[in-house]
């Protein structure tokens, strides 16, 4: 990634970001895609140090960006794909204080994310936290629903511990600034890869090595195969289809904990497991139609990745998808857990070969204007002025003067005292 020298001449010398995420790299998700790509752009256009603090495992899913320090954990008993830490020992402490960061950036509300929102105070830093999952809605996939006003609750004072949190879009950040009215808002959005993602990965010969009729449009699932994800509604409208006459052709890509139990619900569907990369984006543009009934999506990075490959979009009418696609312009969107509202759309879609290709249009137009790197760098100008607003004695890393040029490495050399220039 080029270095953006306008971005870097904002600061008087490279940021250090001490970053903790509940699971950085040792499975892969939406969240940890969209931070690991954030310490990419970090550290290439603000030559930042970044270390993240995170539990990690003996295979994880793909090579970590920045400095990685495994913190201890354990699996959790119902989601053993998962891991939770309870907190940060003496010895990452130690390692934490000796980093020194400029600013505390918190990804998850669990035991880790406590412990450094309190050590972030104790430092006297920034505390900046990015909202990715609102983990009280996966409580009903798993009979704990009567848990979800404390969890919420709990939530809500999390982030409202926080100097500014980044929720992805203006619903929950609406909703944020009614329950914690003292923290600062900032919405960011998410991005998709269109070099990766395009229409011109479809590829024929892929549909007919993987079994499909290439007359007829395939129904594709992408995401982690979890009950939280919809697979109850997914499998429901399969199964309408079938009754109402269809032959629906489906396409799973993904892994899970689950994935046994949707494999019986979808007899004959093609299952190619976790998919990375350009194998992904060639699975992905070789589809037709993306089902996804997730009501659980803070953002929905797997709609946008569809969306960029040309797929016709049937999706939950959830607020945050309203955030995203409308419904009737770009996609279908369905009355949540109620598989005869997908099965109707999709059946509609499967009839008028017109309107899906229209709308898949209409969704990939939609796609332009979420480019990633504007949208990280969103994230920076959030750092900055947090940290023009903590007003630290003796300010590590603050807005630079805009006459000020940067320096050759790419930001902006500070003085011997280590104060902006006034």
């Amino acid at each position: 990634m080029e270095v953006n020298r306008m971005a870097a001449a904002r600061f008087i010398r490279p940021p250090r970001i001490a970053l903790f995420s509940g699971n950085y790299n040792y499975t892969l998700d939406g969240a940890n895609k969209s931070l690991n790509r954030l310490v990419g752009h970090l550290q290439s256009t603000l030559d930042a140090r970044v270390r993240i603090y995170s539990p990690t495992s003996r295979t994880p899913a793909f090579e970590p960006v920045g400095d990685l320090i495994s913190v201890p954990s354990v699996r959790i008993p119902f989601r053993s794909d998962y891991r939770v830490s309870f907190g940060l020992p003496e010895s990452t402490r130690r390692d934490i204080e000796a980093f020194a960061p400029d600013i505390v950036h918190l990804s998850a509300p669990d035991a880790l994310g406590w412990s450094a929102l309190k050590l972030g105070r104790q430092l006297n830093v920034p505390v900046v936290a990015s909202l990715h999952t609102l983990f009280d809605s996966y409580l009903d996939y798993y009979g704990l629903a009567w848990l979800r006003p404390l969890a919420r609750r709990q939530l809500w004072k999390f982030y409202g511990a926080c100097d500014y949190v980044m929720p992805p879009t203006a619903a929950i950040a609406e909703e944020l600034r009614a329950h914690a009215p003292s923290t600062q808002a900032r919405v960011w959005g998410r991005g998709v890869d269109h070099e990766l993602f395009r229409p011109e990965r479809r590829d024929p010969s892929w549909r007919v090595v993987a079994g499909f009729d290439q007359d007829r449009p395939v129904i594709v699932f992408l995401g982690r195969i979890v009950m939280e994800k919809g697979l109850k509604a997914f499998a429901g409208a399969i199964a309408q289809l079938k009754a109402m006459g269809h032959e629906p052709q489906v396409l799973v890509i993904g892994d899970g904990p689950a994935r046994a139990w949707f494999e019986a619900q979808l007899p004959g569907a093609v299952f190619t497991g976790l998919l990375t990369g350009e194998p992904l984006a060639r699975a992905l543009a070789s589809g037709d139609i993306f089902l996804n009934p997730s009501n659980t999506e803070t953002f929905g990075n797997v709609n946008l990745e569809a969306m960029a490959c040309g797929l016709a979009m049937v999706c939950a009418d959830a607020p945050n998808t309203r955030a995203l696609l409308r419904h009737g312009h770009d996609a279908l969107l369905c009355a949540p857990d109620q598989p005869s509202s997908y099965a109707s759309a999709i059946a509609g879609l499967i009839a008028d070969e017109h309107e899906r290709r229209r709308m898949a249009a209409e969704a990939l137009r939609r796609s332009a204007d979420y480019r990633w790197s504007k949208i990280l760098e969103d994230v920076a100008e959030v750092y900055a002025e947090a940290l023009d607003r903590h007003a630290r004695p003796v300010a590590a890393w603050r807005r630079a003067p805009h006459s000020t040029p940067p320096s050759r490495s790419g930001h902006v050399e500070p003085e011997p005292n280590g104060l902006t220039v006034p």
